[in-house]
C-alpha cells in the first residue's frame, strides 16, 4: 500500500492489486487450506527428513560460528551500504527497450541520420499583444538559441529568429550582409504579415506563434541523453534566462522533461512511503511479538536487504531509474515476511519451551528454515522471469527485486541469528 505514494499511476495500481492479492491469500490460507487438509487424504511420513537434517546441520554451523558470521555479515552490509551513493538518477527513455524492439532501432537510426526525439520547448514572449516583433525580444531569443546551439548533445534549435533573418535577407536582394534581425518593430511586423499571407493554408506559423503574437515557440532537439543530463541542461537554461533575459523566463516543457522530473519525484515520494511503511511495520511487529527489544532488532534485517541491493547495484550498474524507485517499497513486505517467521519461532522456543538463545535459534531453523528457503527460491525464480522482459522497467525491477529477496534470506540466516544471540546473551 506504500506504493500509493508513487507519482506514477501504474505503480499505484500495482501496489493496490498486490495488496488485494495478499489479503485474499491470507483468507484462503486460514479458511480453505486447513479445510482441504482435513478433508483430503494427506499422507505425511513421521520422523525427520533428509532436508530437516540438512537444516539442523546448518543451524549448528550458524550457532558455532556466530561471532565470525556476525562480524563478517556486518562488514558486508556496511560495505554495500556505503556503495549506495554511487547510484545516480539516470533514465533514458529510448533504452527502456532493448535491441530486439523495432522502435528503439528505428529511433536510434533517426537520431543518427535525422534528429532526435528528445526535445525541450519554450514559450518565449513578454505577454504583450504583437510583442514578438519587438527587436529587443527577438535579440534575446536569438542569443538564447545561439547559447543552446553551443551546448553538447544539442542537435538542432528551431527558432522564429531564423525565419526573420531569412526574410530580412530576401527583402534585400538575398545579400549575405542582410542576414540579420530587423532593427525596427514595424518592419518585423510587416515581414511576418507578408510571410503569412504568402503561405498556403496549413503552412502558416501557428505552430510557432500564438494568435495574439505575444509569444513564440523555441524548440530544441537533443541527442539520446539521460534524464539527469536533461535536467542539468534545463537548469542551465533557466540560469541563462535569469541572467540575460529575465523578462521572458519560462520553464521548458516536453514529454522528455516530464519523465525526467517524474522519475526524480517518484524516488522522493517512494522514500516517504517506504519510511512510513517501515514505521507502521515496526509498530505492528513490536505489538505482535510483545517485545520492544525484538521489534527494534527486526529493523536491521528488514532494512538491510534493500540497502545491500542498491549498494550492489551502485557497484555493478550505478544508474537508478523509474523502475528501481519502487523496489524498496515493493520488497519490504516480502523481506518482513521472512523476518516475522523466524522471530516468531525463536520467541516461541524462548517463551513456551524455555530454551536458551542457541537452542531457540536451532528450533527456528528446524521449523521454518526450509520453508523460508523454498519460498525465497520460488520468488527469485518468479522475478527472474520478469528479468527476461525486453522492457527495461520490468527487467530492472525483476532483477533488483530478486537480488533484494536473496539478500533478505542471507540476512535472516547469517546475520539475524548471531544478532539475536548477542542481544539475548
Amino acid at each position: 500500500m506504500s506504493m500509493n505514494f508513487s507519482d506514477a499511476p501504474p505503480f499505484r495500481d500495482l501496489g493496490n492489486i498486490v495488496a488485494m492479492g495478499v489479503a485474499a491469500a491470507f483468507v484462503f490460507s486460514v479458511t480453505i487450506l486447513p479445510a482441504l487438509m482435513l478433508i483430503l487424504p494427506v499422507h505425511v511420513k513421521p520422523g525427520p527428513t533428509r532436508r530437516t537434517r540438512m537444516m539442523d546441520k546448518f543451524a549448528d554451523f550458524v550457532v558455532q560460528r556466530r561471532s565470525v558470521l556476525f562480524w563478517t555479515m556486518g562488514l558486508v552490509i556496511v560495505t554495500l551500504v556505503t556503495l549506495i551513493p554511487r547510484n545516480e538518477l539516470n533514465d533514458e527513455f529510448i533504452k527502456y527497450f532493448d535491441k530486439t524492439i523495432d522502435f528503439r532501432n528505428a529511433t536510434e537510426f533517426a537520431t543518427e541520420n535525422l534528429t532526435g526525439i528528445y526535445t525541450i520547448d519554450y514559450s518565449l514572449g513578454t505577454g504583450e499583444s504583437g510583442g514578438i516583433s519587438d527587436p529587443g525580444l527577438l535579440a534575446d531569443i536569438e542569443d538564447f538559441a545561439n547559447w543552446y546551439r553551443e551546448q553538447p548533445d544539442v542537435l538542432h534549435v528551431n527558432s522564429l529568429t531564423d525565419t526573420m533573418k531569412r526574410l530580412n535577407k530576401n527583402m534585400h536582394g538575398d545579400q549575405p550582409e542582410w542576414y540579420r534581425l530587423p532593427d525596427q518593430r514595424e518592419l518585423s511586423a510587416q515581414y511576418l504579415l507578408l510571410y503569412e499571407m504568402s503561405l498556403p493554408y496549413g503552412l502558416d506559423l501557428n505552430n510557432q506563434i500564438d494568435v495574439s503574437k505575444s509569444a513564440t515557440r523555441l524548440s530544441v532537439a537533443l541527442d539520446n541523453i539521460s534524464s539527469n543530463e536533461l535536467l542539468l541542461l534545463e537548469d542551465a537554461a533557466q540560469q541563462w534566462m535569469k541572467d540575460n533575459a529575465p523578462g521572458m523566463q519560462t520553464n521548458g516543457a516536453s514529454p522528455s522533461v516530464m519523465f525526467a522530473h517524474i522519475g526524480q519525484r517518484n524516488i522522493y515520494s517512494m522514500l516517504t512511503g517506504t519510511t512510513l511503511a517501515l514505521v507502521l511495520i515496526s509498530l505492528i511487529l513490536t505489538f505482535a511479538l510483545r517485545s520492544l527489544k525484538i521489534g527494534l532488532v527486526s529493523l536491521i534485517p528488514n532494512l538491510a536487504p534493500a540497502a545491500m541491493g542498491f549498494g550492489l547495484w551502485g557497484l555493478l550498474v550505478g544508474e537508478v531509474g523509474l523502475a528501481l524507485s519502487v523496489v524498496t517499497g515493493m520488497t519490504l513486505g516480502i523481506v518482513v515476511d521472512d523476518t516475522v517467521h523466524f522471530l516468531s519461532k525463536y520467541l516461541r522456543a524462548r517463551r513456551e519451551q524455555h530454551l536458551d538463545p542457541e537452542d531457540a535459534v536451532r528450533y527456528a531453523f528446524s521449523t521454518v528454515g526450509m520453508a523460508l528457503t523454498v519460498t525465497t527460491l520460488v520468488l527469485i525464480a518468479g522475478f527472474m522471469v520478469l528479468y527476461q522482459s525486453p522492457f527495461k522497467l520490468n527487467s530492472d525491477m525483476g532483477l533488483m527485486t530478486a537480488i533484494t529477496i536473496a539478500f533478505a534470506l542471507a540476512a535472516d540466516f547469517l546475520f539475524l541469528p548471531p544478532l539475536l544471540m548477542k542481544v539475548e546473551k
